[in-house]
């Protein structure tokens, strides 16, 4: 079991970790007993920090985030660490320069900007202001 006092929006938690089992985390904030299910497999690795970040809320789920086509063909804009998207620079159709900041990511105390790794149009954004990401989540897709 792994423990961390967490502040979110100003409030602490206290949440203990007890199982990682797939998709599913068995955890415990503030003494209350959760089930979590997050959207794809955990694996563990001893550099990921994938635990001390509360599971996020998919923003497909809230019908704002922006789509032209099925995700699964172009090029996919990943984020190399957790963090907290504090802007997104692009909307679908919109044509990109390689080299171009497209998200900006602010992980650990410091602003990152992620940037398109082609030139292309923009067929998908899968993440919005706000929207806290896992290493390796997919925030724009480019066609």
């Amino acid at each position: 079991m792994k423990n961390y006092k967490l502040k979110i929006n100003g409030r602490e938690y206290n949440v203990d970790i007890n199982e990682v089992e797939g998709q599913d985390i068995n955890l415990s904030v503030n003494g209350k007993d959760y089930t979590v299910t997050v959207d794809q497999e955990i694996k563990q690795h001893t550099k990921t920090l994938i635990t001390t970040h509360a599971p996020r809320v998919s923003a497909a789920a809230t019908g704002d985030v922006q789509k032209s086509s099925p995700a699964t063909a172009g090029t996919k804009v990943t984020t190399p660490l957790p963090g907290t998207i504090l802007d997104v620079f692009v909307n679908v159709g919109d044509e990109v320069k390689a080299g171009q900041t497209v998200v900006l990511l602010e992980a650990m105390k410091m602003e990152n900007n992620i940037e398109a790794d082609v030139e292309g149009t923009i067929t998908a954004v899968k993440v919005r202001k706000g929207d806290s990401v896992l290493e390796g989540d997919v925030l724009v897709v480019i066609g």
